[in-house]
């Protein structure tokens, strides 16, 4: 069993590092600076770093037709300039960090759920695909809860 992980698209976000901070603030979205942790970017998959240009905004990680469709704040750097693609390893955002891992049907019901502790992700996520159920996991930050990346199958 192997599996992808998978950042968000740079382009369908672009448009947000063009808007004023009236704009932004219009959407519920700002500009901040990345201090020195604690801003992982949703298209890279790394932490920014201290100066780097980010974007905080309204993200729908789950939008799916059931009562596990989920939504949070995330980071997108500006200087991002492709999703990064892990195969069969976990992105650095991942180190250092507890991440939650929700398994999902094809339908998008939870059918389990994991606790990685920093070094554990890479086990827990194929534990998870050991169930036939599961067809995709979504990954969070278990501390602030917010969406880290979705993980599928390959």
């Amino acid at each position: 069993m192997t599996y992808k992980i998978t950042g968000l698209t740079p382009a369908a976000h672009a448009p947000l590092f063009a808007m004023s901070d009236a704009e932004l603030a219009a959407i519920n979205a700002r500009r901040v600076t990345a201090a020195s942790n604690g801003f992982p970017c949703r298209v890279t998959l790394e932490d920014a770093k201290e100066g780097e240009r980010l974007i905080l905004f309204h993200h729908v990680s789950h939008d799916v037709a059931t009562p596990y469709r989920s939504a949070y704040a995330v980071y997108i750097r500006e200087a991002a300039q492709q999703a990064a693609v892990y195969v069969d390893q976990t992105p650095p955002v991942f180190e250092g960090r507890p991440i939650a891992l929700r398994g999902f049907d094809a339908a998008g019901n939870l059918r389990n759920a994991a606790l990685a502790l920093p070094g554990q992700a890479d086990m827990r996520i194929r534990e998870l695909f050991e169930a036939d159920e599961i067809a995709y996991i979504h990954a969070h930050n278990a501390a602030h809860g917010c969406f880290s990346a979705a993980i599928e199958r390959t």
